[in-house]
């Protein structure tokens, strides 16, 4: 079996008695030419060493289009769902595929009525698996790609890895990441989250094995669900010990899901993930298909090591009925147009991109007093020290607070004495309370207001984190939010030198961001002056 479209041998000789023969064969050769790449596509179930054109795509898309049964030309469809479509736009830009994937019974079932959509699939699967072990996931086994976010993907492997648990397994142990989508895909699996904190060792904060294994111990392991650890984050937050943590949970026979969101982009990620299910117990992992390679939100690649990738097809069997198509088709199209080697220079360029943005950022932070965090257990954000931003802000609130009533009686006479022998001064002094005025009413609100200034200058994935707040996420309350620890010494601001990103960006990043530090300097600076404030 093999792809053909309409010009097949039959219909070529056909058409040589319309032009001429020499011209028909050059057209025949330039179609055999793309025709090869779909066998050869279909028979190593591998990404093409080099991309493929938009045309061969589209013609690989519309050839298998055509043999679901909604494009059959002399179809009748009488059932309560034929993959009818009303408007014209909508179905040109789902390439005519209306069936969706996978059947009532497994999301990954082929579907009668839809040959073509089914055979895109298991395509879709092949590459995601290629393109894991391209960026270094080696032992990758069974893969599947679902088209649910990040997210919902690890509530789905959380309920699956539920039913091969005692029944009295209703704990996740978590090792803390201030981010809510991660809690709030526990609460949804109907486990119940334990946060793990973690270490601060310098700048950095990292994994707290021995307080896991406490956990593990203190909770029994017939308790556990699983150890839910995570590998790309925020810094200062490290990649979890993946390795340390996969040999804890098969020592005490605990399950363990690793959310990989976008790891793949980081080959040092997916090496300690390889690592990690070649030594331990890795149950799952899971990566999202938007932030790793470069198509629309929406999808996630779930997968499992070859040592035991049962899960995976749980995780298929469990999904309730079929499936929209488009996450997947989106990162068909977009494997296909990458191809290997495009995959891999993506990924080199990204890690040379994350040395220039550190080069870069710290230069930004040094001219402004403050410095670069040091986290070299991240491979993919970085953050600078928002400190003396704090300090500055703080010292203008405090020039501006009125006397608290903790002051003594004689502090006060003498004050009152002292204002009474000074007009000039108490004119000056109303003055100042009428026409001034602290420029923040926090110091945290300093911190937040860097981020602000960033997004009004068409910045965009800045994330300002001042100290001091506390979040509830999904009846958990977080000490510290946003820093991953309820104390973390310093505010700071983080950036990410993801895949896609450009030297002009982080060249345009770094001048904004020194444009708003120099303002917020500037403003606090003329405040201290007693100047009205202009904000």
């Amino acid at each position: 079996f093999v792809v053909l479209g309409f010009m097949d041998p039959a219909t070529l000789s056909v058409a040589a008695s319309l032009v001429s023969q020499s011209y028909i064969n050059q057209g025949a050769d330039a179609l055999t030419r793309r025709h090869k790449l779909v066998k050869a596509l279909l028979s190593t179930r591998r990404m093409p060493i080099n991309g493929w054109d938009d045309a061969t795509i589209e013609m690989f898309l519309q050839d298998c289009s055509l043999m679901d049964s909604n494009n059959f030309i002399d179809n009748v469809g009488v059932g309560e769902r034929e993959a009818r479509v009303f408007s014209p736009l909508v179905s040109r830009r789902h390439y005519r595929l209306a069936h969706g994937i996978g059947r009532s019974g497994d999301v990954a079932a082929e579907q009668p009525k839809a040959a073509g959509s089914s055979l895109l699939v298991k395509v879709c699967n092949f590459l995601a698996a290629d393109a894991l072990r391209l960026a270094g996931m080696e032992h990758v086994g069974a893969v599947t790609v679902l088209p649910l976010a990040t997210g919902m993907t690890v509530t789905m492997a959380l309920l699956a890895l539920k039913t091969t648990r005692p029944p009295s397994a209703r704990y996740v142990l978590w090792s803390r990441i201030d981010q809510k989508t991660c809690a709030k895909a526990v609460l949804a699996a109907g486990c119940e989250l334990v946060v793990v904190p973690l270490v601060l060792q310098g700048d950095q904060l990292s994994t707290n094995l021995a307080q896991m294994e406490a956990e593990i111990d203190a909770r029994g392991a017939d308790n556990i669900v699983c150890v839910l650890s995570t590998t790309s984050c925020f810094a200062p937050r490290a990649a979890d010990d993946v390795v340390a943590l996969a040999k804890l949970c098969r020592a005490r026979a605990v399950g363990h899901v690793v959310n990989h969101a976008y790891g793949v982009q980081s080959r040092r990620c997916c090496k300690e993930v390889t690592a990690a299910s070649r030594r331990g117990r890795v149950d799952a992992v899971i990566q999202s298909t938007d932030k790793n390679f470069l198509v629309p939100v929406g999808g996630a690649v779930l997968c499992a090591s070859n040592d035991d990738p049962s899960l995976v097809d749980r995780v298929n069997k469990l999904y309730p009925g079929r499936a929209c198509m488009a996450p997947l088709l989106d990162l068909l199209i977009t494997l296909l147009s990458m191809g290997a080697s495009g995959w891999e220079k993506l990924l080199t360029e990204r890690e040379r991109i994350y040395d220039y943005m550190a080069k870069k950022l710290a230069a930004v932070a040094n001219a402004h007093g403050e410095r670069l965090l040091a986290t070299p257990g991240n491979s993919i954000s970085m953050g600078i020290t928002l400190q003396t931003v704090e300090t500055a802000a703080q010292n203008d609130l405090e020039a501006f607070q009125s006397p608290t009533p903790s002051q003594s009686n004689q502090d006060d006479e003498k004050v009152k004495t002292e204002l009474s022998h000074s007009p000039s001064q108490s004119t000056a002094n109303d003055a100042k309370s009428k026409d001034s005025s602290p420029v923040f009413a926090a110091p945290a609100k300093a911190v937040t207001f860097i981020g602000s200034m960033l997004f009004s200058r068409s910045v965009s994935g800045v994330r300002t984190v001042p100290r001091g707040v506390t979040t509830s996420v999904a009846g958990v309350d977080f000490h510290g939010f946003g820093s991953s620890h309820d104390a973390y010494p310093t505010p700071y601001l983080t950036a990410a030198a993801a895949l896609g990103t450009t030297e002009d960006d982080v060249d345009k990043f770094c001048i904004r961001l020194g444009e708003c530090l120099s303002d917020t300097h500037k403003k606090l600076a003329k405040n201290a002056k007693c100047w009205p404030s202009d904000l």
